[in-house]
């Protein structure tokens, strides 16, 4: 890392959340952490055990933790989205809204989660794209802060645990038409950009389907019809989508898992019957497998119009 002084700044952000507007000036003398995210990324989610385990550890020895959320969907430019990801997993620390990528510029960043460690001058110390090796960026914290402290293994739960990645073979696999692959079904258009799809009665891995009426747009695919589906043959110990909807009243979906009821390998957003409620926009865990992990098909069932699908991603 070139530790050389650069002029990053946190001056685009709109607006604040936890905090009054911050000026990286305004934190010289401290030790700084800034975090860029996305409330939809899975890689972001499974390090936020640790920054709240960092904080209540070292912001009495003048650690300072900045959140920075810039959006990869559309919809996550919502503040409102992003109030309700802060409140849930329990983040206190300031974060600053950043629609316009002009922070994520500013620092030259490209990737979400990403953790920029600054010294008391303002300097780049530790940069740490993405996940695992927590370790780093925790011993650069400590060296800066003049402290020495045990590495205490963090554990997540939910979809904050960390992914299975001795058995993980299934990418992000985007569902817009500007970033989508692995399309597997046939259908006919019905009117621009508007196709009914018949869902595929098999799928190789890493595959997906649309059974139902839908739209592609460049993000996401919208359901138009009162019933529709989506299918997806994945080889992991979870399974996640992103959704959001374009209705005002929430929308009832049933998981499948290999043409059953999940059961015990249910996600945290479904029962073991596989009901879940569309209800907000986010990530739904959907699946988590808890006896052999092995290749399985999930089928996503709506009931209701104006479901969007952005993404699945595996862990």
């Amino acid at each position: 890392m070139n530790t050389e002084q650069q002029q990053f700044s946190f001056e685009g952000a709109t607006e604040w959340f936890n905090s009054s507007p911050i000026q990286l000036s305004d934190l010289r003398g401290h030790v700084v952490l800034v975090d860029f995210w996305t409330l939809t990324c899975i890689n972001w989610l499974r390090t936020v055990p640790f920054l709240r385990r960092w904080r209540e550890l070292y912001e009495s020895h003048g650690l300072v933790i900045v959140g920075v959320h810039t959006p990869e969907f559309s919809f996550e430019k919502d503040v409102e989205h992003v109030a309700a990801a802060l409140d849930e997993r329990n983040i206190r620390y300031p974060v600053a809204i950043d629609n316009q990528y002009v922070v994520w510029n500013s620092f030259g960043n490209r990737y979400w989660p990403a953790l920029y460690v600054l010294d008391d001058s303002g300097v780049v110390r530790d940069y740490h794209p993405g996940e695992e090796r927590y370790w780093q960026p925790e011993r650069v914290i400590q060296h800066l802060l003049g402290i020495e402290h045990e590495i205490i293994a963090v554990v997540g739960t939910g979809v904050e645990a960390a992914a299975d990645w001795a058995r993980l073979r299934s990418p992000e696999t985007y569902l817009g038409y500007m970033r989508g692959n692995g399309f597997a079904s046939s259908g006919e258009a019905t009117t621009d950009k508007v196709h009914r799809f018949d869902l595929p009665t098999r799928l190789r891995l890493n595959h997906w389907g649309l059974g139902g009426e839908w739209t592609i747009g460049e993000e996401c695919a919208r359901l138009n019809d009162s019933r529709g589906s989506i299918a997806f043959r994945f080889h992991a110990r979870d399974a996640h989508v992103v959704l959001s909807r374009r209705v005002a009243e929430p929308i009832p979906f049933r998981v499948m898992v290999d043409g059953e009821a999940p059961g015990p390998s249910h996600g945290v957003d479904v029962g073991d019957d596989g009901i879940g409620v569309l209800d907000e926009s986010r990530l739904y865990q959907l699946v988590r497998q808890r006896d052999d992990v092995r290749t399985r098909t999930v089928e996503l069932q709506f009931d209701a119009p104006g479901a969007e699908a952005y993404a699945f991603t595996f862990g």
